[in-house]
């Protein structure tokens, strides 16, 4: 008697395609910005901004004059600090991958380097915004215990448009740290080329305005520090202000960080 084997049934493979990525981005995002707080580096330096913002808020009421304790004056002397510190936030964020030597776990897990990058620079911005939220609050509490300290009128002169254009200043300052991480990736080059950016170079603009006066016209389209410094002051007097913040952010931010991008994708994660 012949048998007959019974017929192989082929099951459907299901495959992961990249436009149905297994992991959600919230969740890629969530994991990053544990990532920021789960080292005592990275908690002590979140921790920077709130002890930056209250030491910056307690000089302002032991140094600054008596009539000159407004809202405006507390929210500018702690927006000081974070201008420095958001920008490093962004800059360790990019960098950890290639300086602590784990890209290559998190772009086993994540193999889509673009939404890798994506998660960073939102938990970033979230981490940027939050800072500033808080910096709000501790701007009022100084303003409260200054002025029933020595004795003056109470002063809000910190309008909604004004707190608006600090935030969009600060997130351009936070966003320049992320593209350094992404054209450098190196977390000390990152920090040395931004301080270079925000310190050397407006001074030799300075300096060849100074003494070049043909120069002093195209410096507000060229250096982005000066162009910035108005969302700082108050918001911007008309479009061409706005015109020369978004020409700056075109050269020095988005130019960049589509080259860094470039590298990221096609560099090799050891």
């Amino acid at each position: 008697m012949t048998t007959t084997a019974p017929p192989v049934v082929h099951h459907p493979v299901h495959e992961q395609h990249d436009d149905h990525p297994t992991i959600p981005l919230a969740r890629v995002v969530r994991v990053e910005l544990r990532k920021m707080f789960d080292t005592r580096s990275g908690f002590w330096l979140m921790a920077s901004l709130v002890i930056g913002g209250v030491v910056a808020t307690i000089g302002t009421i032991l140094f600054a004059p008596d009539d000159q304790l407004t809202h405006n004056m507390f929210a500018a002397a702690i927006g000081f600090p974070m201008t420095i510190v958001l920008p490093i936030i962004a800059i360790l964020a990019i960098t950890g991958e290639w300086s602590q030597r784990t890209g290559l776990t998190t772009f086993t897990l994540v193999p889509d380097r673009r939404r890798v990058l994506l998660a960073k620079t939102v938990s970033s911005v979230v981490v940027g915004v939050t800072a500033m939220l808080v910096a709000l609050v501790v701007g009022v509490v100084g303003n409260v215990v200054g002025t029933a300290i020595t004795g003056t009128d109470l002063v809000w002169d910190l309008s909604v448009a004004q707190f608006g254009t600090i935030v969009i200043g600060s997130l351009l300052c936070l966003l320049t740290g992320t593209m350094l991480g992404m054209v450098i990736r190196s977390s000390a080059g990152a920090l040395v080329t931004y301080f270079v950016l925000t310190l050397v170079l407006p001074n030799l603009f300075a300096i060849l305005a100074a003494s070049q006066p043909d120069f002093v016209d195209v410096r507000p389209w060229v250096d982005a520090e000066l162009a910035r410094s108005f969302l700082f002051e108050g918001p911007p007097a008309g479009g061409e202000q706005w015109a020369q913040v978004a020409a700056t952010a075109g050269i020095w931010l988005v130019l960049p960080a589509m080259l860094g991008l470039r590298g990221v994708l096609r560099s090799e994660v050891k």
